[in-house]
């Protein structure tokens, strides 16, 4: 997530951001979080969605930022809430994920940004708990690949 300071946010409103979908070869393009919340977890590139900026136009400065990719983006085809809890169970954080199928145009991944690494994971693996996955990815890697599969790249 780009250069924000989330702590410098009211966690009386949710944050939106985006998280851009890959599904290439059968495998899916994470990325590992070196900040909170879910530092350490592997996820989707993505992060906050800057004021003026289009659903699409983040997840693709996301992707690329975090992991070198560059991709076109398709629709947003699903959501998720991130509840960013404190030990004392107290509501740090509400982020709000937008996620955006989009499809590979060029590029290896390479971790950066606020990226530890950056890697392809097969879809069939994610469900084997091999990695430490944020809650829905598998879920949403499935759909996404649902969705390619039949066409569901284009933008609404």
């Amino acid at each position: 997530m780009s250069g924000t300071d989330f702590n410098a946010l009211p966690a009386d409103r949710p944050i939106p951001a985006v998280i851009a979908v890959l599904i290439r070869d059968g495998r899916t393009l994470l990325v590992q979080r070196r900040n909170p919340p879910d530092a350490g977890m592997w996820g989707f590139p993505g992060g906050k969605i800057e004021t003026g900026e289009a659903l699409q136009s983040a997840a693709l400065r996301e992707l690329y930022e975090e992991t070198g990719v560059l991709a076109t983006a398709g629709r947003a085809f699903t959501a998720l809430d991130q509840l960013d809890v404190a030990a004392d169970g107290m509501l740090r954080r509400h982020f709000i994920l937008v996620a955006v199928l989009c499809h590979w145009v060029s590029g290896e991944p390479r971790a950066a940004d606020d990226a530890l690494d950056a890697r392809w994971v097969a879809l069939d693996d994610l469900d084997r708990k091999l990695l430490p996955l944020s809650a829905g990815v598998a879920a949403v890697a499935r759909q996404a690949a649902a969705l390619q599969a039949c066409g569901g790249l284009a933008q609404d």
